[in-house]
């Protein structure tokens, strides 16, 4: 499973892509099964580039009581900015940022296991 995430041109924030619009909290994204269609999403916010800087997929995974992206990086993100916990989009709190504050898993990049695996 993917979401499209990006970052805001005139603010630097965080945003997701719902399938109509770009909203900053990770529980709003669409989440593509199908990597055509995810692709394709991405091809056309990669055009925003007057609203957007580099939208990329992330990975997507469930996780106990909802889903969270699976990569460390992408935790922070949805969570951040993360330098105090009454600052930014935890400090809004509800369900969802609990559930990404709970998630765990892999914290390495797939390129960084690759280095240090030497592939």
């Amino acid at each position: 499973m993917k979401a499209l995430t990006a970052n805001h041109l005139a603010d630097g924030e965080v945003v997701f892509w719902t399938g109509e619009s770009w909203s900053e909290r990770f529980v709003d994204a669409v989440l593509y099964e199908d990597n055509e269609l995810a692709e394709a999403a991405e091809a056309h916010a990669k055009a925003q580039i007057t609203l957007l800087v580099d939208p990329y997929l992330i990975e997507v995974a469930a996780v106990d009581g909802g889903l969270a992206p699976i990569s460390y990086r992408e935790r922070l993100r949805a969570l951040g900015p993360t330098n105090k916990p009454d600052h930014g989009k935890q400090a809004l709190g509800g369900e969802d940022i609990a559930v990404l504050a709970r998630a765990h898993g892999a914290a390495r990049s797939k390129g960084r296991v690759d280095l240090i695996r030497r592939k």
